[in-house]
């Protein structure tokens, strides 16, 4: 995406390639209704602003330069926005099923393996309350962490450099799974991107 415009990315997959983890009607719905949602009324809320000019990426990462009056609308619209973003791209019909060459490395010194990894991961997305997101993400000093964020914040905006997320808000999910967040949570590492995230830590450790 331009460092200047914020638009509706498509889909580097059609609607339908994550079946059985994730159908053809959440993804579709998610995309165009949700996600388009949040970029409208963030679009709103800096039209007639000097932010007009920046990526949604760039106003998370320094809130300070946001109006006061339009922080709200921010925090909740372009952070959905930018979450879904990141979120789309982390996902792939054609998962590796598990981490690659620097990342693995660097989970199985930090979390002693990959297995205690995901049990963690899980652990923060089961204890989550209500909606938002769980994230695996970079901290200012190169060290893994494993956070929750509630509703739609993002982790750009406490310096945190993300490598991978999953989406916890009931749309995400509820058509497969209704109340089952677990299942989804178990069937969502068939569907990593683990190249991107790869990459992601690769260009935030050079």
């Amino acid at each position: 995406m331009s460092e200047n415009i914020n638009v509706l990315p498509k889909l580097p997959y059609s609607y339908e390639a994550l079946e059985p983890y994730i159908d053809k009607k959440t993804m579709e719905t998610h995309h165009t209704k949700h996600h388009q949602g949040y970029l409208d009324k963030f679009l709103k809320a800096i039209e007639g602003t000097e932010l007009k000019k920046l990526n949604v990426n760039v106003i998370l990462k320094d809130l300070s330069v946001v109006p006061e009056k339009l922080k709200t609308s921010i925090i909740n619209n372009g952070g959905g926005f930018s979450n879904h973003n990141f979120f789309w791209d982390i996902l792939t019909p054609n998962s590796t099923k598990e981490p690659e060459q620097n990342l693995k490395e660097k989970i199985e010194i930090e979390f002693s393996s990959f297995e205690k990894f995901k049990e963690e991961f899980k652990e923060k997305a089961l204890t989550l309350f209500g909606s938002g997101w769980v994230w695996l993400a970079l901290n200012k000093e190169n060290k893994l962490e494993i956070i929750q964020t509630k509703n739609q914040d993002s982790p750009l905006s406490i310096g945190l450099k993300p490598l991978l997320t999953i989406d916890l808000w009931e749309h995400a999910y509820y058509l497969n799974y209704q109340n089952k967040r677990a299942e989804y949570i178990d069937n969502f590492w068939n569907i990593i991107n683990w190249k991107q995230a790869e990459y992601l830590f690769n260009l935030y450790t050079k």
